[in-house]
């Protein structure tokens, strides 16, 4: 019996796209298609790649407004935003402009009786595992990279975002990637499982919960399959005595609200020092009260549904449970009469919090924000690192020098200094812990799409 797979709308819980997973069979002439057509596309200039590329994001561009409504559709984001189009150019952009440098070969010795270097050659075919929540950035940041170096892609896109690998692929064809060279495949989690397991792709690039790389890593067992893995995040915020304090809230509250908080880097939990604790939560009670929940199609939402009603559930859950154990929520949910108790639920405010409430130890993925009081920076340390997760850290002070004695003691993959939530392609994007584990992003980037190849080449004289 054929597996369909369905996206079910959050705006208005009906299926708003489904299309047939592959077959075993299919799926596997697929992954032949693509290891056929790779080396005739390694072997293009890289200049040619790195054109056809481009010229596919600009068509991906081209069809922005048709976008725009498709991921309100697919996974609720207000249509007032845009889409995810200003992170996609920049990150194309930047990525094809440090591929020359990034690839380029060390040259070791080159002389009358020796050639001694190191190139980097393409892994082959690249499966890449894209989430919902930015599930164009989150896919293009390793699909531009892999196929620039030379690799074939194949995409399967998270099923909340169905459409999303069709849009690309469409874009990328007419840029003049071929077809066998990119591919949008449709599988269902133990079909993508069974390809990884046949040592099917040199690479695969996955995004999503810490369940899910734990099996793909148990499908890639033995195959010696390289892994990238984006997996769970709590990303606190740190605002010492210091900070600019309207700055810091503007910003902390956007990235812990924005996407209903459905970032990868969103601010989960807050540390203040006393000295501000009690002006920072007044201004940030203000700040989310402002907001409107509603149908992402309005042009007055700022906040629209989560991508589904299983996800609002457990951050209801989350918050529950903290305000059983003494939490105090700040946020009247009446202000939010959109709230349904299904995909679209109020913002939400937690103080009086501690570590031994799930709120603030495991992920929420959702509107939801705890604030602690801190005395210093060693007890601020202390509590971010008290997590299983390490994607990013956002410091708030006047004094660089300070943050970057701090940033090198947290366990996390980047630290911000008064800005959070963005992922800048000029530096590695990369975690540890639970996190997961490789980078995407900068020149490093394209060392996790290509491995090193030696050449050792003694001269021989007539």
């Amino acid at each position: 019996m054929t597996q369909m797979i369905r996206c079910i709308s959050p705006v208005d819980g009906r299926v708003y796209a489904e299309r047939a997973a592959l077959t075993p069979d299919a799926a596997a002439a697929a992954v032949a298609r693509a290891k056929a057509a790779q080396g005739e596309w390694a072997a293009l200039p890289l200049d040619d790649r790195r054109a056809r590329v481009l010229a596919g994001i600009a068509a991906l561009g081209d069809e922005r407004e048709a976008i725009v409504e498709e991921l309100a559709w697919q996974m609720g984001r207000p249509t007032r935003y845009g889409g995810e189009f200003g992170g996609i150019n920049e990150r194309a952009t930047h990525m094809a402009g440090l591929a020359e440098a990034a690839l380029a070969p060390v040259e070791v010795e080159d002389s009358a009786r020796f050639v001694r270097r190191i190139e980097r050659a393409a892994l082959g075919v690249v499966l890449v595992i894209a989430p919902w929540n930015y599930p164009y950035l989150t896919a293009l940041n390793t699909i531009v990279p892999a196929l620039i170096a030379g690799n074939a892609v194949m995409l399967k896109h998270a099923s909340q975002t169905l459409l999303v690998g069709e849009r690309i692929a469409q874009a990328l064809h007419k840029g003049g990637v071929p077809a066998d060279v990119f591919q949008n495949i449709v599988l269902d989690h133990a079909g993508t499982e069974a390809l990884i397991a046949a040592r099917s792709f040199g690479f695969v690039n996955f995004t999503g919960s810490v369940a899910g790389g734990q099996a793909i890593e148990r499908a890639a067992a033995g195959t010696f399959t390289g892994l990238g893995l984006e997996l769970g995040g709590k990303d606190p915020g740190y605002v010492m005595a210091d900070a600019d304090l309207d700055w810091a809230v503007d910003v902390l509250m956007d990235g812990a609200m924005y996407n209903a908080g459905q970032c990868c880097c969103g601010i989960e939990r807050i540390y203040v020092h006393h000295s501000l604790y009690d002006a920072f939560v007044e201004k940030s009670v203000a700040w989310v009260n402002g907001l409107h929940l509603g149908n992402p199609f309005d042009a007055a939402t700022t906040l629209g549904p989560m991508a589904h009603v299983r996800f609002a559930q457990t951050v209801r859950e989350q918050t529950a449970e903290a305000l059983l154990a003494g939490a105090r929520g700040l946020i009247d949910p009446a202000r939010f009469p959109a709230d349904d108790g299904g995909a679209y639920l109020a913002p939400q405010i937690l103080v009086d919090v501690t570590h031994e409430m799930r709120v603030m130890r495991e992920e929420s993925f959702g509107p939801v924000v705890g604030i602690m009081k801190v005395a210093d920076d060693e007890e601020a340390l202390a509590l971010m690192n008290d997590s299983p997760y390490g994607l990013t850290a956002s410091l708030w002070t006047a004094d660089p020098d300070r943050a970057m004695a701090l940033g090198r003691r947290i366990e996390t993959g980047t630290v911000f200094l008064n800005r959070a939530d963005y992922v800048d392609p000029g530096v590695c994007w990369t975690g540890c812990k639970d996190t997961g584990r490789g980078g995407a992003m900068s020149a490093l980037g394209y060392q996790a799409v290509t491995r090193p190849r030696s050449y050792h080449f003694r001269k021989v004289k007539s």
